[in-house]
């Protein structure tokens, strides 16, 4: 497979609200994290360990591992050999208007397995992200759609509502709303704690037990998230890093590549690339 890293993030214009990826990682691992779309990764070889809320995964070539939206999770290589693997990130919207036309599921759709051994589905995400190279809208859009649906039949099924009935779930909830609020100054846990009329443990525990991680790494999830906007609306990447409550540019870099896979600056070429090929099409 070769002996070094490379990786490619961004977005075919013509494809609807979905993200692609491809890379080669031996020595990068992504830390607790989470997507607001939904992960379709599939390894083309090595293994790719991916820890979840119910346990490690090892996906091996002819593999699709499967993330539903805001589950946390991480990844690493599984063997000194890394892996490599072609990813999906497709909107909620999208795949829910993809199962609604093609399926029976109602309701808030998900994968009820996060991996599953189906060469055919991984050809047909690999094909997507060739189409998309060479510019085939019709096949890129074609093959994201038959690849939805056929993993939505095997494993699909609606997603159970999470309502928030105990103490500490309402907490949890209300402490992810405060950090997003405050972003760029959280509070420290035992002020959140205290804010929220619980202790420190108790609510980090509540927290984990909600979102998939502590809420210093839910933090800075979220902060990359909302760079990523501001890095797609042309925002430079020292001031993206300061909006969003990173300490300098530096810090924003080290974290946004480890969740995102590429470096800022990579990110948003990529985007500006996409943005005046769209600008270039249109009539």
């Amino acid at each position: 497979m070769g002996t070094e890293e490379w990786a490619r993030h961004w977005r075919y214009e013509r494809l609807p609200d979905t993200d692609l990826l491809r890379a080669r990682y031996i020595r990068h691992t992504f830390p607790p994290h989470a997507h607001g779309g939904y992960v379709l990764a599939a390894v083309t070889g090595g293994v790719e360990e991916v820890g979840l809320p119910g346990g490690v995964l090892r996906a091996g070539a002819g593999s699709v591992v499967m993330i539903n939206p805001e589950v946390a999770h991480t990844a690493r290589a599984g063997t000194p050999d890394g892996w490599s693997y072609a990813t999906l990130y497709p909107a909620a919207d999208t795949v829910a208007a993809i199962a609604a036309e093609t399926t029976a599921v109602r309701g808030t759709v998900g994968f009820a397995e996060s991996l599953v051994h189906d060469p055919e589905a991984a050809r047909l995400i690999t094909g997507v992200h060739r189409a998309a190279e060479r510019g085939d809208a019709l096949a890129a859009d074609t093959l994201l759609r038959v690849a939805v649906t056929r993993l939505l039949r095997l494993s699909g099924g609606p997603l159970p509502a999470r309502t928030v009935r105990t103490a500490g779930a309402r907490n949890a909830a209300r402490a992810r709303e405060i950090l997003v609020e405050r972003m760029t100054d959280p509070p420290t846990l035992e002020r959140l704690a205290a804010e929220l009329g619980t202790s420190p443990f108790s609510l980090l525990r509540a927290f984990r037990e909600r979102y998939g991680m502590p809420p210093h790494a839910w933090l800075t999830s979220a902060r990359v998230r909302r760079a990523r906007r501001l890095l797609e609306e042309g925002v430079p990447p020292a001031e993206a890093a300061t909006a969003v409550g990173f300490a300098d540019q530096p810090h924003l870099g080290r974290h946004f590549r480890r969740i995102v896979g590429v470096p800022p600056g990579a990110y948003q070429r990529e985007r500006a690339r996409t943005y005046k090929t769209e600008r270039k099409d249109r009539p």
